[in-house]
């Protein structure tokens, strides 16, 4: 990869924070978008802005067909056998709501049991928890050990008649532990258990598969992705979609509509009720090209050099403790340094030019279990450098210096 190239595709890197060149190194959060990501959605906007699936004339016609040109594109990256299996949603979050709600409003009764675990983003907590009081199902927990690896035989035991449903993040957010989920998919289906694959943190790193994996589901979002704020992807099996019931009614999910009843859409439309977010479906669809003419491949060996680059100069720095610390990680190190609070290294490292993330990283359950109310959180992309790790290095010791 000519990493030069590349840094010139996003305009936003070459742009300064309080008189410094910016280091962004808040990736995890939310990735920068390339120049052909913007370009396509002010193309959109001002070429082809028709409302899809609706409308007779040229322009709604043509932006239909972009749209689902969008969703083949989803379909070919994770290698999904049908287009009618992606949903598009507002992002992770909803993905996994609109999973909760419908799956166990199908599925689920009093007393059955949804597993997750301990180094679960809230978004996978909270939406089984609202199941909890709607429908008295019971969360089960796998828990780590002390790298922030999950403890497979642990899971293994948890698993009982009532178990429903296995929902497991595939890279931590926090610890960047990459979860064995080809493991946990093949543990959860010798008892005929469907796994959903939380892939917000991998899908951008790590070349994914879901035919090969055989997940149930899997969702993720494009923001992360090097695409727009607001487009989520829901992969589901048909077989599971075909019966579960809409999340969410409206336009577009409907098959036929009277006072007496309604009857729902074919897949994947019975999902995605009223005007989609279209124009950041297209543009996300070609963030997706974007990557892949680079190749997720050659990200993941650049990344892990980051990674691995980093990891050692930290270490060698009095005080540092990283949490996290699996032989199989993904770009991300949460650390803190002897009594400094993360908040305070955030911010003058943000004086530096450096943005890196601070806080519980909406992973308070994981942060209870570290003992900790927070860290500081650098996390990678393609379009990062070791020089870049060299300034942030240096910067960090400056702030050590200062407490």
């Amino acid at each position: 990869m000519n990493i030069e190239e590349i840094r010139a595709d996003f305009p936003i890197l070459s742009t300064t924070v309080y008189g410094k060149p910016l280091i962004y190194f808040d990736n995890g959060a939310t990735t920068q978008k390339p120049k052909c990501v913007v370009d396509e959605i002010e193309k959109i906007y001002y070429t082809t802005n028709a409302n899809v699936h609706r409308g007779v004339h040229h322009l709604s016609q043509q932006a239909t067909d972009m749209a689902e040109e969008a969703r083949v594109v989803v379909q070919q990256f994770i290698n999904a056998k049908h287009s009618r299996e992606i949903i598009f949603t507002k992002g992770t979050t909803e993905s996994i709501n609109l999973v909760a709600h419908s799956f166990c409003q199908q599925f689920c009764s009093a007393g059955d049991e949804i597993i997750i675990s301990a180094m679960e983003h809230h978004a996978n907590i909270v939406s089984w928890q609202l199941q909890e009081k709607i429908r008295g199902i019971k969360l089960k927990i796998v828990p780590i050990n002390e790298k922030g690896e999950l403890i497979i035989d642990e899971f293994r035991n948890l698993i009982s008649a009532k178990t429903r449903l296995v929902s497991i993040t595939h890279v931590s957010n926090v610890l960047g532990t990459i979860n064995p989920i080809e493991e946990i998919i093949a543990i959860a289906h010798k008892h005929e258990i469907p796994v959903l694959i939380d892939a917000a943190q991998s899908v951008q790193h790590i070349a994914l598969d879901v035919q090969k994996l055989d997940c149930d589901f899997l969702v993720f979002s494009g923001h992360k992705l090097y695409g727009p704020n607001g487009v989520g992807v829901l992969y589901g099996k048909e077989k599971w979609l075909n019966q579960m019931p809409p999340y969410q009614g409206g336009g577009e999910m409907i098959s036929q509509v009277s006072f007496k009843g309604t009857t729902f859409n074919e897949l994947p439309f019975k999902f995605e009720a009223g005007t989609p977010n279209y124009p950041d479906v297209i543009a996300q669809a070609v963030a997706i090209k974007y990557i892949k003419n680079i190749g997720l491949d050659s990200i993941k060996v650049y990344e892990d050099q980051l990674l691995e680059y980093c990891t050692e100069k930290l270490a060698k720095i009095e005080g540092v403790r990283i949490f996290g610390t699996s032989e199989k990680k993904s770009s991300v190190i949460s650390f803190l340094v002897g009594n400094i609070h993360h908040y305070d290294m955030g911010m003058l490292l943000d004086k530096m030019g450096i943005a890196v993330r601070t806080g519980h990283h909406c992973a308070q359950p994981l942060m209870e279990e570290l003992g900790i109310e927070g860290t500081v959180r650098v996390s990678f992309a393609f379009y990062n450098t070791k020089e870049e790790i060299d300034r942030f290095i240096d910067a960090l010791k400056r702030v050590i210096s200062m407490f």
